[in-house]
């Protein structure tokens, strides 16, 4: 799943994960995010920004996907640092984050 506010972000994000074979879900903020987690058992990665507008921070959501779902792999981004109170096994990625990395990441955290 990606879930980003910025529309180019999200669509450059899910064509890089839509052309590495993935099938891809999008969210536009944190809370869209969880209604899809919850309708949908099958999603195995979170890749998402951190700021973004509504009553949930990129932040919260990862912390809630690790909580209720701890076998999703969450890779966030941001053009700010990394936050603080985060799940340990989550990956941080800088804006402009490098796809290739990216990919490798995903593949190690989405493989059964």
């Amino acid at each position: 799943m990606v879930v980003d506010d910025d529309v180019f972000e999200r669509m450059g994000a899910s064509d890089m994960f839509t052309h590495a074979g993935y099938e891809v879900l999008e969210a536009e903020n944190a809370d869209e995010a969880l209604l899809i987690f919850e309708a949908n058992s099958k999603i195995r990665l979170l890749f998402t920004d951190v700021s973004m507008p509504g009553t949930l921070s990129g932040s919260d959501l990862a912390l809630q996907v690790a909580q209720r779902w701890p076998g999703v792999g969450i890779i966030m981004t941001s053009g700010r640092p990394r936050p603080e109170l985060l799940p340990a096994s989550m990956l941080f990625h800088a804006k402009p984050y490098e796809p290739l990395a990216v990919l490798r990441q995903a593949k190690v955290m989405t493989v059964p």
